[in-house]
């Protein structure tokens, strides 16, 4: 029989620190500007594009496809982002920032990047490079388990 320990358990470790970062996170932006973390995640990855379908969101967000329909709902009540047709699948439309979303996206980008220089104000410059590269090999050694 194997010998599971929980707090060795490098998956389970790391779900846990995903959670606190989360929890920290989504207070702050949920007080300073009514976002749930699903949301900002979206005006996030929105912001970066010219626009994108619900389906693109679910696959640059990892969140599952009723996650992203609520949020997307949520964000459009708030006139933070508008539906467009989609030009390439008339089966589907675009979302994009409204200039009310961008303005928002440029109030809280800031803010995101001071909590990450917070988080992540005590591990070097190159620890923190270490640190990405080592979530882009953890993130491509679950997507080939999914496979």
């Amino acid at each position: 029989m194997t010998d599971l320990k929980l707090d060795d358990f490098l998956p389970y470790r790391l779900s846990i620190a995903s959670n606190a970062v989360s929890d920290a996170i989504a207070s702050t932006y949920r007080a300073l500007f009514g976002l749930r973390i699903p949301e900002w995640r979206l005006i996030a990855v929105i912001a970066e594009t010219s626009g994108m379908t619900p389906q693109a969101l679910t696959h640059a967000t990892r969140m599952d496809k009723v996650t992203v329909s609520r949020a997307a709902a949520a964000l459009a009540k708030r006139a933070l982002i508008e539906r467009r047709p989609n030009p390439d699948d008339q089966r589907s439309h675009s979302l994009s920032l409204t200039p009310a979303g961008r303005a928002l996206y440029e109030q809280v980008a800031p803010k995101a990047l001071e909590m990450e220089a917070r988080l992540f104000g005590g591990l070097s410059a190159d620890e923190q490079k270490q640190f990405r590269d080592l979530i882009g090999r953890i993130e491509a050694a679950a997507a080939d388990l999914e496979a």
